[in-house]
This record gives C-alpha cells, structure tokens and sequence, in this order.
C-alpha cells in the first residue's frame, strides 16, 4: 500500500506525505516498508506502521554516536517478518541537538521531524528567563517553530505581566497562557500547536499535565511537584509519540535537569534577534558589546531599550556554545589523526609483506 495508490496513507496521522512517499520510493522497491518511531528502548523501538504498531529491532542501524541512533520521531524503512527490524532512517527534516549529560563532544537527538516545539513554563515557579532563552535557542536551531506555553495558570491571579516579561525575552514567539488543570485557555495552545508537536520544559512545568489535557485522555503519567522550589520527579521517564485527536501527533519528554548547547550559533542568532540587529550598527564589525566605543548596543541599554539581562544572558549563551563548538573539533582533529594512524600503519605492513615477498 502506498501513499500514491491510495490517495492517503495510514501514516498521515502522523505525519506521512507525498514528499516523505517519494523519497521513500527507492526503500520501497527493495522491499522494505515505512514506519515511524514511537519510543526507543535498550536496542528496540516501537513503531507505527501502515498495518498498525509493531515492536522492532535497531541493530542493522545500531550506533555509538547519539546523533545517528534512532529517536522518537524519526521515519524509518522496515523490514518485516517475524522479527522486523530497521534497516535506515530517512534524512530528518529538523532534530532537536543538545549536549549530551556527559558534555563530551557529542550532541544528543531529542526528537526527530518535529514541526513545534512547546516550551512550557510554570507560572507556580519562579519565573527563569535564561532557561527560557536557552531552550529557545535549542527550539530555532532545530528547524522548527517554537512556542511558549505558560502552564498552571490557576496558580497566579493574572498572566498578563508574565506573558509580557516572557515576550520581551522571546522575540517573534507566540507566548500563551493556560491551565491544564482547569481547562482554561488550553483551546488557545492548541490552536498554536500544530504538526508533531513535542514538550520541552525541566520537571514540574505541567507537560505531561498540559499533554494529557491536548490528547483529551489521562495517558501520560503525571506526579505531585515540591512546593518549596516548584520542581517535580521525573514522571515521563522516555520519550513517546502520540496522535492528537485533533490531528498532528505530540511528543512528550522527560523533564530537562540542564541543557547544554550543542552548535546552536544560528538558534542563538534567533533568540537574539534585536541584539544581532544592533549589533549590525557598531562602529566595529567585530565589537564583543562589552566596552568599545560606538556600541549600538551598549548603547540602547542606556537609552533602555535593550535590557542588561538579555545582553548578559546572549554573552553566557555564546560563551557556551564556542566551548561546546571547539570541544567538537578537539574530537573531529582526533578522529581524523586515528584515521591517519591506522591508514600509515597498514601501509607500513604492507610494504614489509611486499618485501618479504621478494
């Protein structure tokens, strides 16, 4: 069965296309068939299939680099049978990257062919512009759009200077307010939500809360949150996609502890858009913001026009992202000196066989 035979795949509830069909083309005509991951766990995944959910195994595209093993949200080409297995991914359309927990040099795949990317926020907690901004970087670098959901929104008598603050440190985002428990303005995120859809937020912002209240079922678990500092266990304890029954289909994910920059240059440039802006009307081209004569933009935080946090939080954020940038051309210098190594070695060996062969 295929997407152009039928008109219209089982798939499209999540996500298939004719573009996704067409470049399959090739998979199909050596027998292998589409899927989408649904949740990956310990060398097998769950997938959705034109026939229906299947287990299946990784090992043909097993991997020891983060980047290149399967993830929620990724399409996938099948091979059935009794024990079916992927045998490739497609290329992914966006990929949401962060440093893996270790901080070595190599980024880690969240989620895979994502469209949005809901930030939620918990308006019970103090308010934490930088992570907002950070996440905001991770979100545009991606590929997708992102949007800030301000969640428990019953637990404040008004959103309104919340939503504000948090559009002054997100430029060009739709920033909307809700309270899953209630109801209220839920009918408003998913209006702004759309595609796969996936929830980013550390533990005790409400996604799973928030997921279950779009899905209209009490599917994923949820768990109580400390009142002392607002932050909750680890309730989603991996990544799994879901349809919406509105359409699109939505990702929640574990609660972020940290998250590290992983070559988010562009996403920075983004979050920071005003900042970047200015910058193109300094006297110097290579102006750091600090203290060089003729900053526009130093100087529209005097004027007040620009805030000192946003600048302070961009300079963080930069700082991070060329560590991270020049852990990863340390390996890839490495790497490509191992490669080296081992070509010299073999052709060492290879002369003395030559020579005793003589």
């Amino acid at each position: 069965m295929s997407f152009a035979s039928t008109g219209s795949s089982p798939l499209a509830a999540y996500g298939w296309d004719e573009a996704l069909e067409n470049d399959f083309t090739p998979h199909r005509a050596a027998g292998l068939t589409p899927a989408r991951v649904i949740a990956v766990d310990r060398g097998l995944c769950d997938v959705v299939t034109e026939d229906g959910p299947l287990r299946a195994g990784t090992g043909p595209i097993a991997s020891s680099d983060p980047m290149a093993a399967p993830c929620t949200g990724d399409w996938a080409a099948l091979r059935p049978g009794d024990q079916p297995v992927l045998a490739a991914l497609l290329p992914r359309r966006t990929a949401i990257v962060r440093s893996t927990v270790s901080r070595d040099s190599h980024g880690q795949v969240l989620a895979a062919n994502v469209d949005t990317v809901a930030i939620t926020v918990s308006l019970a907690a103090k308010l934490d512009l930088g992570r907002v901004e950070r996440l905001l970087a991770l979100a545009w670098e991606s590929g997708a759009r992102p949007v800030v959901v301000l969640t428990k929104a019953d637990h404040v008598p008004g959103t309104a200077d919340a939503e504000a603050e948090v559009a002054a440190a997100a430029p060009g985002v739709d920033v909307v307010a809700c309270s899953a428990t209630t109801g209220d303005g839920v009918d408003v995120v998913a209006a702004v939500l759309s595609g796969t859809v996936v929830l980013v937020g550390p533990s005790g912002a409400g996604k799973s809360t928030l997921g279950n209240a779009l899905l209209g079922a009490e599917t994923l678990a949820t768990g109580a949150v400390r009142d002392q500092d607002g932050k909750g266990r680890h309730t989603t304890v991996r990544r799994e996609l879901l349809p919406l029954p509105g359409g699109g289909v939505l990702i929640d994910t574990p609660g972020l502890r940290g998250v590290g920059l992983w070559d988010a240059a562009d996403g920075l440039q983004q979050t920071f858009a005003e900042i970047e802006e200015l910058a193109a009307h300094c006297r110097f081209g290579d102006c750091a913001h600090r203290a060089e004569p003729g900053c526009a933009v130093l100087a529209a935080i005097e004027d007040g026009t620009l805030q000192r946090r946003r600048l302070d939080s961009y300079h963080k954020l930069l700082r991070e992202n060329a560590w991270a940038a020049s852990r990863t051309d340390a390996r890839l210098r490495a790497e490509r000196q191992n490669q080296w190594k081992a070509i010299t070695k073999w052709q060492r060996q290879m002369y003395k066989a030559r020579g005793r062969d003589r």
